[in-house]
Parts: structure tokens; sequence; C-alpha cells
């Protein structure tokens, strides 16, 4: 006999904990505004949960289709993109950069000094296609303020700004120093984002044209894109801030966010607004072996390669990371070509199957896709950044537990 209140083999008694969690211990103490969980087991959405305000500001309930900002989530929709590229044939992961972007051929290293004054050394080798894809590229991002290298970066605003374009960050890139020779080390960067550029070049598309037509359209995502249109306005989410003291300030209100405008910069590394079921259908392909609904997004061996860990001799991160932020714990995980890939079940300390994958964005959102499994969960909520509070390491085992 079947059990009760089991489905797809989940316990959704043990599911429901989720909700009663987030709100004893974030919610209602005031670290989180609201949230929106999602959990899907053998292509099935099993249980989904909104929670909480969406806009504290106007007393607004979070919703099932309220839209988020998914920033670094948009990551592995480029890194998808890429990779229709590579099944194609228009380029090879060994392939130099510089091949498609000529004025980085003699890109060097950083040796000394600050910037503009550099002191710099040749680079060892080129920088490949495989090495941004892998985020062993050399590139960093102005906000991890580690670096002479990165402190160039905020002064010229390359994580973002206004008047920043895809054409004018690789423009500018060409003449800074790299943190280190490519494929020596590992460090999360504006990598992704030159990969958006990529994607533009090799299809003659611009970026939000091509993930219409070749991932959102036939995936259905229907509310996911670079801009909040007016018609979907009411649904858009505010985003907080982490204050001292475990509480938040409003960081972008939804009625004057910048998404509302037609964006200069088609950021491929964070420029994403999502919903909850749009980005499920996005996951729920991945776990399919890239395929949901009769579309197919990306090859089933294509999608096999990715999710392999790309890091030099099998190793994790801490043997290759030279920086202290990542979307993903460290110890225990790879990296593949767009995602994290956990490869040591215990060393990582948290619940999950060798060869579990996915990401998270700045404001704490985060999905995984758990092939041995069969499990996708999707988690989005607006609160920055998103190492304020260990949400994701919790999720995982109250979702895991709920396995029967």
């Amino acid at each position: 006999m079947p059990q009760p209140n089991v489905v797809a083999g989940l316990s959704l008694d043990h599911l429901e904990r989720i909700a009663s969690h987030l709100d004893d211990n974030y919610i209602k103490t005031g670290k989180l505004p609201g949230a929106v969980t999602l959990v899907a087991r053998h292509g099935q959405v099993v249980w989904t949960h909104a929670q909480g305000l969406m806009d504290v500001e106007r007393n607004k309930p979070a919703r099932n289709d309220t839209i988020f900002r998914i920033y670094s989530m948009t990551k592995p929709v480029t890194s998808i993109a890429m990779m229709q590229l590579y099944e194609q044939g228009r380029f090879l992961l060994d392939d130099p950069v510089h091949k498609y972007i000529p004025a980085w051929r003699n890109l060097s290293v950083y040796k000394a000094g600050s910037w503009p004054d550099f002191e710099t050394q040749p680079a060892t080798r080129a920088m490949t296609v495989r090495d941004l894809l892998t985020h062993m590229s050399g590139l960093t991002y102005g906000f991890l303020e580690r670096t002479e290298v990165d402190a160039a970066y905020r002064q010229l605003k390359l994580d973002g700004s206004g008047t920043l374009t895809l054409d004018k960050l690789v423009d500018r890139l060409a003449d800074l120093p790299l943190e280190y020779s490519p494929g020596t080390a590992w460090n999360y960067s504006v990598s992704t984002d030159v990969l958006g550029y990529l994607v533009q070049k090799l299809s003659d598309k611009p970026l939000d044209n091509y993930f219409q037509d070749h991932i959102f359209g036939p995936l259905g995502m229907t509310d996911t894109g670079f801009q909040v249109p007016k018609a979907q306005l009411d649904r858009f989410a505010a985003c907080y801030l982490h204050q001292p003291g475990d509480t938040m300030k409003l960081q972008d209100d939804p009625q004057r966010s910048r998404y509302l405008k037609t964006p200069g910069f088609l950021s491929g590394g964070g420029g994403l607004v999502s919903t909850i079921s749009d980005y499920h259908r996005f996951a729920q392909a991945l776990c399919q072996g890239g395929e949901y609904q009769g579309e197919r997004i990306i090859g089933r061996k294509t999608l096999e390669f990715m999710r392999s860990n790309h890091l030099p001799g099998n190793q994790d991160l801490p043997a290759l990371s030279i920086g202290a932020f990542s979307e993903t714990p460290y110890e225990g995980n790879g990296f593949g070509l767009g995602f994290s890939v956990k490869t040591d079940v215990a060393k990582s300390h948290t619940i999950g199957s060798v060869g579990e994958y996915g990401w998270g964005g700045l404001a704490s959102t985060n999905f995984f896709v758990d092939p041995v499994e069969d499990l996708v969960v999707v988690f989005m909520t607006q609160l920055m950044p998103s190492s304020s509070y260990p949400i994701r390491q919790e999720l995982r085992a109250m979702v895991h537990g709920a396995l029967v």
C-alpha cells in the first residue's frame, strides 16, 4: 500500500517543515522578507510554497508567480546557450579566446602596482573558451575586493553600470592584467559575461533574442528576461540588503528599479529576472537530459559533459580557488562547464549525491539538480548577499530528509 502523504517518494509532511522552518527562523524574525520554494521529483512538481512578503514596504504577499532577480543563476543559462553553439560546431573548447576577441591576443598577468600603472608579466598560455566556462580564465569581479586588479574593475565599473555594454566590457578587459595565468587557479569572475559576448558574436544575435529563441521560448519561460515589462510590474519583488544585527533594508524598490528599463548591458553573468515555475522548467530540462515537455535545449551527452568536474586532476574548489567567494560551499565541490558539481558528499558537509549540480545568485536564490534521486529544487528570495544565512544547506537537509 502507498504511504499516506507521499508523492513521488517524497513525504509532504516532511516538506511542510521547510515552510515552518523559514517562517519561524527567518521571516517572522525579520531576516528575510519572504520566499518561494519548489521541489520536484521524477518530473513532477511535488511541493511548492510561497510565504512572507515579496514587498515589505507595500505589504504584498509572496506569490508563486513572483518575479525575482536571479543574478548569477543567469550563468547556467548562458553556459547552456554557449554549449548549444558548441553542438553546432561554432567553436571548440580549447580555442583561444583571442580567436574571437583579437584584442585579447596578448593578455598579461598582474605582477605589481595599481591601476593604471600595473607591472605585468606574460601569461604562460592563452585563455581558452573552456577557461571561461570553468572560471579558470584569470578574470575577476570588482565586488570581491581582494586585489589591485579587482580594484581596477571597480573603478572602471566592470561589474555593471548605466553606461556599460558587452562591447565596452570586452574592450576594457583587453587593457587590464589577469589575476593569474589561465588554467592555473579558480576565481569567480566576469567570465560568463564574456561568454554572453561570445554567444552574441557566434550566433550573430543580441543575447536577449538568442535566449528567447533557443531557451525561453522553447521551454515556455514567459516571465524570464533582462527586463520586467509594465504588465508584470505588480509581480516584481523588492530586494533587500542584510544589515548588522540580522535586520534588512530596502536595496532595490521594484517601482523604481533599473529592471524596468531596457538594459544597455545584457549580463550573461547576472542580468536575468525569473519566477520559480520558469526556472523550474529550465532546471527540469537539465534533470531530464536536456529536454522538457518535448522541447530539447541541449544534447544528453553535452549535458553529461557539462556536469562533469572539469577542474584539473578532478580536484575540488579549495585546491584551486584563490578567492574566498563562491555561490556554493567549496569543500567536496568541483566545477563543470557552468555549474558547481558535488564530488564528495561527506567532504562537502551537506547532504546530497555525488554528481549533484547547480548554482545560486547574489540575492540568495538557489537551485540544484540531484540526478541520482531525479530531484530538482528551486528556492527564491531577495536578500543580498547570499552568504548572509546558511539557508541553502538547511534546505538541502530538509528536502533530502523528505525522501522515503
